[in-house]
């Protein structure tokens, strides 16, 4: 896709068309919902102005790759063509599972890619989505990659120096706590709010041995302990679905409905919920 460079918010009667993007999500100030953008190609729609109102999406039927641009019949990794998705270092399984980097061995698909975004600090956090887990983002992805699980709490717990130091932390503390989030129960409205701060120090107490032989590997300091607050977030809800049900463009081209709510990723809708960042580069007209 090209670059955008048009940020104006559109809140449009005439229809935009353009290819998806994920979501762009800002946290809102101090008892403030989040703020959300759809991006189709270089327009900007403001989502949160057409709460409670109708809102439609029609896939054209092309797909764009979001690296090269290319047309493709189906999308891989969320926005890829097949060949983008072979060769690209940010498709490679090692981004799923960062314990797996294979950089020192040579093999990395784009070692200058692999510098730069995976040899920088990461942090390991705890989050509230849908129940308590564990995961792993670049420090300049926080608070993105939260708003965008839907997490109502989150909380730094260690930085590391490099993605696959966070990885081999984040398989630790998967003995404990699990690294995926229930996306039904989080659409439901129903997370309870917990004590991270509280379920941090019981987890660090319970791996402080596993954490240790880590250190012995990779240095006193690549595993720091942070001692940050927890965060929480609201979102722009009317309603939430009593029942899930998802919409999905390869099987219906056409998603209507009344705008009830926008939490992580998900529209909800009166007619069902759908994930756009699972339909980057479908090119839509919205209205």
């Amino acid at each position: 896709m090209p670059d955008v460079t048009d940020t104006t918010l559109i809140d449009a009667v005439t229809p935009l068309q353009g290819c998806l993007a994920k979501l762009a999500i800002a946290p809102g100030a101090a008892g403030e919902v989040a703020r959300y953008t759809l991006r189709a190609g270089e327009h900007r729609f403001d989502l949160n102005a057409r709460l409670g109102r109708p809102l439609a999406l029609e896939w054209t039927g092309a797909i764009a790759c979001t690296h090269c641009g290319r047309a493709t019949r189906k999308s891989f990794g969320q926005g890829y063509c097949y060949p983008c998705f072979k060769k690209l270092a940010q498709c490679d399984t090692c981004i799923m599972k960062p314990e797996l980097c294979h950089y020192f061995e040579g093999t990395c698909r784009e070692p200058e890619w692999g510098e730069r975004h995976c040899f920088q600090p990461h942090v390991v956090y705890l989050a509230n989505a849908s129940g308590l887990k564990v995961g792993i983002t670049r420090r300049t992805q926080i608070p993105t990659r939260w708003l965008d699980q839907g997490a109502v709490q989150a909380l730094p717990v260690l930085e590391v120096d490099s993605r696959q130091q966070s990885g081999f932390v984040e398989v630790l503390f998967k003995e404990e706590v699990s690294d995926r989030t229930n996306w039904r129960a989080m659409l439901k409205g129903e997370t309870e709010r917990m004590d991270l701060a509280a379920e941090r120090d019981r987890l660090l107490a319970r791996l402080e041995s596993g954490l240790a032989n880590l250190r012995e590997r990779f240095g006193a300091d690549a595993i720091r302990p942070l001692d940050e607050a927890p965060v929480a977030f609201e979102y722009p809800v009317l309603e939430f679905p009593a029942k899930v049900v998802s919409h999905n463009f390869d099987k219906h081209p056409l998603v209507t409905g009344i705008l009830l709510g926008l939490k992580g990723q998900y529209l909800i809708l009166d007619s069902g919920v759908i994930n756009l960042r699972k339909f980057t580069g479908y090119e839509v007209v919205v209205s």
